[in-house]
C-alpha cells in the first residue's frame, strides 16, 4: 500500500506525541517537528506509510538518546490486559461460539495502538471489547475459509502487532490450539523498538512464548513488515507457512501486496484505511486477501 497526503498530519503529530514522551523541553520538540516537517517534505509517496514511521523514530531516537520510548507505556499495556484475561476467558466459557468469542477479542485488540493515539483510555479499551461482541461483523464467509484452512494447515505464523493487544492474540491462538491443535504455530514481533509495536521482551511478558511452537522477530525496526529488510528467517518462516495471519494497520499497509494468502484482523482507525479495504472508519475487519493477488 501506498502513502496518501492524508497521512502525513499523522507523520506530524506521532513525532510530536514521540518527541514529549522523552523530554519536557519546548526546544527539542520544535527540533523533532522541523526534522519531521523537511522528511514529510521529501516522502516518497511510492513506499507504505511504515516506511516514513521508521525513519521518523530513528532520528528521534537518535537525537533524543532514548532507545524505546514507549517502554513503560508497552509494560502497562500488556499488564492492564493480562489483568483483565481472566474477564475476557469468562467471556469465551460463556460464549455459545468460543472461535468467534476470540477472533472478535483479537479484532478487538487492535485498538491499542499509539500511533493512531497517543493516549487510550481503559473505558476506551472496554468499549471496543463490548463493540466487538456485541455488533454485526460481515466476515461469516472469512471466519469459514480460515478455519478450513486452519484444519488443513502444516506452518502458521502469526505476525503480531502492538503490546497489549498481543494478550487479546495469546487468547486467540490458545482458543486456536484448542479446537485445531496441536498447531505448528510461529509468532512475529518487531525486531526493534518502534512505537508501542510488540517485541520479543513484549511477547515474553504477555505469555505469547507459552502458547506458541516459537517467537521470532522481523528483523526490522518498521511499524509494520517492509520485507526488504525482514530478516533470512522471517523470509522462511513466510515462504513455508500454509497460513498467515497478520494483526493491525502496520501489517496490512506493507503486506496486502504480496502474493501470499493472508488473514487480517484490525480495527480501521483511520479513513485512509478503511477506503483502502472498503470499509467505515472504527470498523472492525476480519479480511482475506487471496493468494496471487493485490489487496483484499
Amino acid at each position: 500500500m501506498k502513502t496518501y497526503p492524508d497521512c502525513i498530519p499523522c507523520f506530524i503529530r506521532q513525532s510530536i506525541d514521540a518527541a514529549r514522551l522523552v523530554s519536557d523541553d519546548p526546544d527539542f520538540h520544535e527540533k523533532i517537528l522541523r526534522r519531521a516537517l523537511k522528511m514529510a517534505a521529501e516522502i516518497d509517496y511510492s513506499l507504505p506509510p511504515p516506511a516514513m514511521g521508521r525513519n521518523l523514530h530513528r532520528h528521534l531516537r537518535e537525537l533524543s538518546a532514548v532507545s524505546d520510548p514507549y517502554r513503560e507505556a508497552k509494560v502497562r499495556s500488556n499488564q492492564y490486559v493480562l489483568g483483565i484475561l481472566p474477564e475476557l476467558k469468562k467471556h469465551l466459557a460463556q460464549a455459545r461460539d468460543p472461535f468467534e468469542t476470540a477472533l472478535r477479542l483479537a479484532m478487538a485488540g487492535n485498538v491499542i495502538d499509539f500511533g493512531v493515539k497517543a493516549t487510550l483510555t481503559e473505558s476506551e479499551i472496554q468499549g471496543t471489547i463490548h463493540q466487538a461482541l456485541t455488533a454485526h461483523l460481515d466476515h461469516q464467509e472469512t471466519a469459514e475459509l480460515f478455519k478450513q484452512a486452519l484444519r488443513d494447515s502444516g506452518a502458521i505464523l502469526y505476525i503480531g502487532d502492538n503490546a497489549g493487544e498481543i494478550v487479546f492474540d495469546r487468547l486467540f491462538i490458545e482458543t486456536m490450539q484448542e479446537m485445531f491443535g496441536p498447531l505448528d504455530l510461529t509468532f512475529v514481533v518487531r525486531g526493534a523498538p518502534i512505537l508501542n509495536d510488540a517485541t520479543l521482551e513484549d511477547a515474553i511478558q504477555a505469555g505469547i512464548d507459552k502458547v506458541v511452537t516459537r517467537v521470532i522477530t522481523n528483523g526490522d525496526d518498521a511499524p509494520g513488515c517492509l520485507l526488504e529488510d525482514c530478516s533470512e528467517e522471517f523470509h522462511r518462516h513466510l515462504a513455508k507457512s500454509d497460513v498467515v495471519i497478520a494483526k493491525g494497520q502496520g501489517n496490512f499497509e506493507t503486506l496486502s501486496e504480496i502474493p501470499n494468502e493472508i488473514y487480517f484482523l484490525l480495527k480501521a482507525k483511520c479513513q485512509v484505511i478503511a477506503s483502502d479495504i472498503g470499509a467505515k472508519q472504527g470498523d472492525l475487519l476480519f479480511v482475506r486477501k487471496p493468494p496471487g493477488s493485490k489487496g483484499t
